[in-house]
């Protein structure tokens, strides 16, 4: 019996310590879901202002590291599919003789697993180029920017993109 009495408050100890560790991981797991979700968010608006600066700078190569291969675009500039046949439009929409800004805001991530859908605002301005002078936008572009976002082997990556036209001031020029 005096077993049994020593046994037993081991035992019970046990369980108590399985039971609270057990409850410690069901409770963290909601923090690390978070957290993930936060990080997984964060890489893809990161992807998405690395995208607005690439088309500035005319760096279209780059589109490698922020679309998958297959990814698909389509902008007032036309459907491409492919991330060689968007690297093209993107060349043929950005031309040397304009000077274009992206302003990329209000970014909304709805992570899903291991995919996400996005969407943002896109306020693009047109000028001419000159060299060695400021020249002012003549034509200013208000779109909605729609991407689809997939988790890859190389992290997040963009699979589609469509931009929706609201508005616009001034002629494309």
């Amino acid at each position: 019996m005096k077993k049994i009495s020593l046994v037993l408050p081991l035992a019970l100890l046990s369980i108590a310590v399985l039971a609270a560790c057990s409850s410690t991981s069901t409770a963290a797991d909601p923090e690390r879901r978070e957290i993930r979700e936060l990080l997984d968010r964060n890489h893809i608006t990161a992807l998405v202002d690395r995208l607005g600066q690439v088309l500035d700078e005319g760096a279209f190569e780059d589109f490698r590291e922020i679309y998958t291969a297959d990814a698909t675009a389509s902008t007032p500039g036309g459907t491409a599919r492919g991330v060689d046949a968007m690297i093209a439009q993107a060349g043929r929409s950005h031309s040397a003789d304009k000077k274009i800004q992206h302003f990329i805001s209000n970014v909304i991530v709805d992570v899903r697993g291991d995919t996400a859908a996005v969407r943002a605002n896109l306020l693009a301005t047109f000028a001419p180029a000159a060299e060695g002078t400021l020249t002012e936008p003549k034509y200013t572009l208000g779109e909605i920017y729609s991407f689809d976002a997939v988790r890859t082997a190389e992290g997040w990556r963009l699979s589609r993109v469509q931009s929706t036209p609201q508005w616009a001031i001034g002629t494309r020029f």
